[in-house]
């Protein structure tokens, strides 16, 4: 299942890049991510804190890299409890500079979720869920550049 979401944001590519492409930078903008930790080129682990208040650990590897316009990076959930739910989830960033507006970038936040076990009758569930949370990036993508 994938579920795509973007949004013009008043900054340069450049910018938008700088801070989207460094994980570290990761607590300023997406959503429920309150630190992240062993950061590498490879990739790195959020701590994102659940609906319910408890730090939850994600790891994530970097698969895909264009400077300045492009970055893929997957969720680790092999031996994770996230392996109850999903075979693999995906992420991507694009980055376009937008037409006319030198001065501002359209964004585009991808997510390819790979359900397991009972989660594969919850698309609609998963769908909103993920919509959620790459519109929640993306606007915060936004409050901290624009």
């Amino acid at each position: 299942m994938t579920t795509r979401r973007s949004r013009l944001v008043a900054a340069p590519a450049k910018e938008v890049w700088r801070l989207a492409s460094d994980p570290e930078s990761l607590p300023r903008w997406w959503p429920a991510t309150q630190r992240v930790e062993q950061v590498s080129r490879a990739g790195w682990t959020s701590v994102l804190v659940s609906p319910r208040g408890r730090p939850v650990r994600v790891d994530y590897s970097v698969s895909t890299t264009e400077p300045g316009r492009r970055r893929r990076w997957r969720q680790e959930v092999e031996g994770t409890p996230f392996e109850r739910l999903f075979a693999s989830v995906e992420y991507e960033l694009r980055l376009e500079v937008a037409p006319g507006r030198p001065d501002a970038t359209q964004v585009e936040l991808v997510v390819e979720q790979q359900a397991r076990g009972w989660a594969r009758f919850g698309g609609p569930q998963l769908k909103l869920a993920a919509r959620r949370q790459l519109d929640g990036a993306l606007t915060g993508l936004a409050e901290v550049l624009e």
